[in-house]
């Protein structure tokens, strides 16, 4: 696996702190492995190490309480620094408590925990002022790329926008083997977690929400919007329980709601967010006959290569006019419009005219997956295999 330094350099500078350091993100994203990487790179310098994993069933069988975990830390922990790695720790009831109390003796942990019960407003309640957290994500193309060679492998860009970034899926050779690996993750971290942590009583209702959620990355939606698409599948729901339903899709890393910005109010506007997917397979496992949403799924790419590049992002309406993304960081900020394509003259007019207006004091970039160049004098395209092997937009 490839070492994933991205992640493992903010977290080296707490590898002595007393904060519990957690690991998280949405299943299958590599937290394991990282814990695993961060724990080697200590191993450099230490052997005061105890490593628990929690999804073992001798390691649950003989810890079975967090009295346990203290008992068996204290009896196998060295003297000096300790370091702690727990992985999948939400197995163990009262974990919370366990950590807690550890961290005062002298002892550095490191957990992680998988969306189906290790949540951001858990860990926020239970440990507060005394954590720090590390969200991961699925693969970024750069990722893949460095992955696949060490697999022996290639990974065209289209392959990357219908099927994504999970890792798992790039040791299967066939289209129907990443389906079926695909469609089983799905199952697990969106239908079952979910059902079984809030209880889901009205579980046809709750399927018909998510299928239409998960295809609407990249679009604007509102409670009401999704109201009237359950409303005309004969589904009765009330507009509340779609908050609490979004709500809960949020809290367990499957989809990013992005606010939109308005220039003419100065405010966000509170009841209409842009949804993007923690990974684009959750479109394309729901499209039928091949026919991938490969435009939108390109847009929810481009979101997800600038979350990874450390941008603070914003969707942009300036009088109707929409802008995808304003991404900001170090008082730097861009204007970013995405297309599949502008090569036609309709598509060209109606991408750059969303720039109308817009002072050129910030960058103003276009990105999409034409191998032409259609940069102008105040706007920079960008061409899709470009941007994603780069680690700034500093470098355009």
């Amino acid at each position: 696996m490839i070492y994933r330094e991205h992640y493992i350099r903010p977290v080296r500078e707490f590898y002595d702190s007393d904060l519990i350091k957690i690991i998280t993100g949405i299943r299958r994203s590599g937290k394991s492995v990282i814990l695993e990487q961060i724990k080697n790179e200590i191993k450099q310098k230490t052997n005061n190490l105890i490593y628990l994993n929690f999804e073992d069933k001798k390691v649950l069988a003989n810890i079975k309480s967090s009295d346990n975990l203290i008992e068996y830390i204290e009896q196998n922990r060295k003297d000096g620094k300790c370091y702690i790695f727990l992985d999948e720790v939400q197995m163990l009831d009262n974990w919370q408590e366990a950590c807690k109390t550890l961290r005062l003796y002298d002892n550095s942990i490191f957990i992680t925990g998988s969306n189906s019960k290790l949540l951001a407003k858990e860990f926020t309640k239970e440990l507060s002022g005394r954590y720090v957290s590390f969200k991961v994500k699925p693969f970024v193309y750069k990722e893949i790329l460095e992955y696949t060679k060490e697999l022996g492998k290639e990974c065209s860009i289209t392959d990357y926008l219908v099927w994504g970034g999970f890792p798992k899926r790039f040791e299967f050779n066939t289209e129907d083997a990443k389906k079926r690996y695909l469609n089983n993750l799905d199952d697990t971290i969106v239908i079952n977690d979910l059902l079984n942590r809030y209880k889901i009583r009205k579980e046809n209702l709750f399927k018909n929400f998510v299928n239409y959620i998960l295809r609407s990355n990249s679009r604007i939606v509102s409670a009401k919007s999704i109201h009237n698409y359950i409303k005309n599948k004969n589904e009765n729901c009330s507009i509340n329980t779609i908050i609490k339903y979004l709500g809960y899709l949020e809290e367990a890393y499957i989809i990013e709601a992005v606010k939109q910005y308005s220039t003419k109010t100065k405010s966000e506007l509170a009841y209409y967010s842009k949804i993007y997917n923690e990974d684009v397979s959750f479109n394309s496992i729901r499209c039928i006959d091949n026919r991938y949403d490969l435009t939108h799924n390109l847009e929810n790419i481009v979101y997800n290569e600038l979350i990874y590049m450390g941008y603070k992002i914003n969707v942009f309406n300036k009088n109707g006019k929409e802008i995808d993304f304003i991404a900001q960081k170090e008082n730097k900020q861009y204007y970013i419009q995405v297309a599949y394509s502008i090569a036609e003259e309709k598509t060209y007019n109606r991408e750059f005219s969303a720039f109308a207006n817009i002072d050129n004091l910030s960058q103003k970039i276009i990105i999409t997956n034409d191998d032409i160049d259609y940069s102008t004098s105040t706007v920079k395209h960008i061409k899709l295999k470009d941007f994603l092997i780069m680690n700034s937009l500093e470098e355009i």
